[in-house]
């Protein structure tokens, strides 16, 4: 997993952030709570034992999931961004084809996605499909519900 993904300094800080929290208070928490579990007895009946033993798992895993994307983050200087075509970390809007509705989104990493902000995954089928399009062209995207058209109405930062 040594894909490249480009984020805002607030977006990044927010993730090694969330890594701190994980790293400093979440596992010590988890540890301790295998420490309790473990001072009980027969381990092999003890039900708190084998939760606390599997929130650790997944604990680790989500750690280091976490470093694996800050070790592939980079920071993404807006000021050199050509502004003509829609990229990472534009503001793009776009109309619906079919029923002249129009939204707006910002084409964001997979861990900044919050489509309820209007923050967009450049991964999924709508953000890849309207990566490198210009204003006035025409973005057909492949949906679970067949194609859609999206014509490019203005492109920001």
């Amino acid at each position: 997993m040594s894909d490249i993904s480009y984020y805002s300094p607030e977006g990044l800080k927010k993730l090694k952030d969330e890594l701190v929290q994980l790293e400093q208070v979440e596992r010590p928490r988890v540890t301790q709570e295998i420490a309790d579990a473990r001072d009980k007895g027969d381990l092999s009946e003890n039900a708190e034992y084998h939760a606390a033993k599997e929130e650790q798992s997944h604990l680790e895993f989500k750690i280091a999931k976490l470093k694996n994307v800050i070790a592939s983050a980079r920071i993404l200087d807006e000021s050199q961004l050509d502004m003509s075509k829609v990229l990472v970390h534009s503001v793009v809007k776009i109309k619906n084809t079919t029923n002249n509705m129009e939204f707006s989104y910002t084409l964001v990493a997979d861990s900044e996605t919050d489509v309820r902000n209007g923050k967009l995954s450049v991964n999924s089928p709508i953000g890849k499909g309207l990566l490198g399009k210009k204003v006035g062209d025409i973005a057909e995207i492949n949906v679970p519900k067949g194609i859609m058209k999206f014509e490019i109405i203005e492109i920001s930062r």
